[in-house]
């Protein structure tokens, strides 16, 4: 198996907790911790990526076929309906909204994680007070 294999499989297997946690907690509010390290690991990924292969690269890999493109559509619906459901409890805890679809808009789910970190920590900070 090359890297490219590899990388595949640790991300399949670095979900999984994740959605453990999301299919057996009773909580309202998730872990800011949680979010904020997957965003640190992402984020550490994404400029790798950026570093080996530039920025436009992801133009070429989302244009070169039906599946690039597919995959476009995917991420295009998944941050929209991410922003959908996130966007009235951002409200709610005092956050703006164009700064936070700006930077989602830009980056996806490093984004959708920053924000998510933001307003779980927003949330915590709230029910202390």
């Amino acid at each position: 198996m090359d890297l490219f294999g590899w990388l595949f499989w640790i991300g399949a297997a670095m979900i999984a907790p994740v959605l453990v946690r999301i299919l057996t907690t009773r909580s309202v509010s998730g872990s800011p911790l949680l979010a904020g390290a997957l965003l640190a690991g992402f984020a550490g990924l994404t400029a790798v990526t950026i570093a080996r292969e530039g920025v436009l690269t992801v133009i070429a890999n989302h244009t070169m076929n039906f599946w690039g493109i597919q995959v476009w559509y995917d991420l295009l619906i998944a941050t929209s309906l991410a922003l959908f459901f996130i966007m009235p409890r951002a409200r709610a805890a005092g956050m703006r909204p164009l700064p936070w679809v700006l930077l989602v808009a830009a980056t996806a789910s490093i984004g959708l994680l920053a924000m998510v970190a933001r307003l779980w920590w927003l949330e915590r900070r709230a029910q202390v007070a």
